[in-house]
């Protein structure tokens, strides 16, 4: 078997109601309903934790937080012990490389330290697109050797939907050069993997006015809520979670620009709608360059000997249940993510499949794919069956999980520990440290809205979903080094 090429496109913090072909008309992704109907798109992905570090240790090395304990945000450094898989790939005779965030470490007000055997060959890291590292950040360099002033281009604007960097000048403008740079390089005849990582839609919701502009913010479907959320929230108000009130109602809550922390803040105290047209702008832009991608694959003669890979790292909460952006809740806007895989002749086209499946998946998947041993610390169970037809479309896992263990540190965060269980119709999360959780039935309340936590009528059905919780996250809990003989 020719070992197929893997390109590897995450986005950052895109929910899973994303894209049109599954469903979703307010978002505009052509080329991603394409990528869709090429190939195998799941409903029903999820995240190992709802926070940028220990999802990514997660779905780089197959294993699940609890086990690989890179659980925080802002780390020193990644643990030499464990293997990403692109070093797998590149042991194996693979070009590789990485284009944008790589966030095992800390990022912040410095170039992010590279684990000690990260597998990229080539290496073009740009955290986020903001200007705060003199060197070493790739993004910085191309726009220098345009002639583009970051500094200036990244100025603070009047209205901060919008930035004025043109999108031409976009980080995800800079990643699609470098990308195309990579897929072109045919004189090399070693099979590739290519990783990109694109910051948007992370916040602050800034797409490029030229993109903002085909959105109408009165198109946008209003966010889930209930004036009970209210209500909820406050019983987990010792619970950490980033959502702000605002400093201006008009403007999307740019960390820079946060008031008190507050969970009493229903959507409409701000211009919800225009916020998520701002997101769909900067998830469109993406599109694009998937569809670039894509083109250029064609182009070349390479598209049937690789293997797409499209997903996020973890949801957005995007007012939602009055809330914004992320923390220590497992909302589906939150843990819920987008997964579609294509490659002509191999993977089956068409196919919507809603199995469970988790992003902690990814690196066996890859390497079957590619005929190789994933690495002994792996937990995650390979999706090529139900890519290839060789198993139940509908079915993978009976669970998933995700964590939440001090991932982030912001004024008046406590350091919570939560953590999920979820078999595909009743969620259950525990805020270990608080004394608090959540059950829900998302047969009956797909919308999160009735919490059964407390229900006496659902007293039974709480103590099993905590021990099968309980036991499962025992399961995963890591077995240290490897065994090599009877003692």
């Amino acid at each position: 078997m020719t070992r197929p090429n893997i390109l590897w496109i995450c986005t950052d913090q895109q929910r899973w109601d994303t894209i049109r072909r599954l469903g979703f008309p307010a978002a505009q992704t052509p080329h991603l309903d394409a990528l869709a109907e090429q190939g195998t798109a799941f409903t029903r992905t999820y995240c190992q934790s709802p926070i940028c570090t220990p999802s990514r240790a997660s779905f780089l090395t197959g294993m699940y937080p609890i086990a690989h304990q890179v659980q925080r945000n802002g780390n020193t450094g990644f643990p030499d012990h464990l293997v990403l898989v692109p070093e797998v790939f590149r042991q194996a005779g693979y070009r590789t490389g990485l284009i944008g965030k790589l966030h095992l470490s800390s990022a912040q007000g410095r170039v992010e330290q590279r684990p000690t055997a990260d597998g990229y060959e080539e290496f073009y890291w740009s955290q986020h697109p903001e200007p705060d590292w003199p060197e070493g950040h790739d993004y910085q360099d191309w726009l220098r050797a345009k002639g583009i002033d970051a500094a200036q281009a990244y100025a603070p604007a009047e209205d901060i939907v919008t930035h004025p960097v043109t999108a031409e000048h976009s980080q995800t403008a800079w990643a699609t050069e470098r990308a195309l740079d990579f897929i072109d390089r045919t004189e090399d005849d070693r099979p590739w993997l290519l990783s990109i990582n694109v910051y948007d839609p992370h916040p602050p919701f800034d797409p490029p006015l030229s993109w903002f502009e085909r959105f109408d913010p009165a198109q946008m479907p209003a966010p889930i809520f209930a004036p009970s959320d209210l209500e909820h929230h406050r019983r987990l108000a010792g619970v950490d979670q980033q959502t702000r009130k605002p400093v201006d109602p008009t403007l999307v809550p740019d960390a820079s620009q946060l008031g008190d922390y507050s969970h009493d803040t229903p959507p409409d105290s701000y211009d919800i709608r225009r916020i998520r047209a701002a997101y769909m702008a900067m998830i469109a832009q993406i599109d694009d360059m998937v569809g670039k991608l894509v083109a250029r694959l064609d182009e070349t003669g390479q598209r049937r000997d690789t293997l797409v890979l499209f997903m996020s790292d973890h949801g957005e909460m995007l007012g939602d249940h009055g809330l914004l952006y992320k923390g220590c809740r497992f909302y589906e806007g939150l843990v819920h993510v987008p997964m579609i895989v294509s490659m002509p002749g191999r993977v089956r086209e068409g196919l919507v499949s809603d199995a469970l499946v988790e992003l902690v998946d990814i690196p066996a998947t890859i390497c079957e794919a590619a005929g190789l041993e994933k690495p002994v610390q792996d937990q995650g169970r390979s999706l090529m069956p139900l890519l290839t037809g060789a198993a139940d479309p509908g079915r993978h896992k009976d669970y998933v999980l995700c964590e939440y263990m001090d991932a982030l540190r912001f004024p008046g965060s406590v350091g919570s520990r939560g953590s999920m269980y979820f078999d595909g119709r009743y969620k259950i999360c525990v805020y270990h440290d608080a004394a608090q959780g959540e059950l829900f039935d998302l047969a009956s309340d797909p919308d999160e809205l009735h919490d059964l936590w407390d229900s006496a009528d659902h007293a039974a059905l709480k103590s099993d979903l905590l021990l099968k919780h309980f036991s499962a996250m025992m399961l995963v809990s890591g077995a240290g080094p490897q065994r090599i003989s009877d003692y």
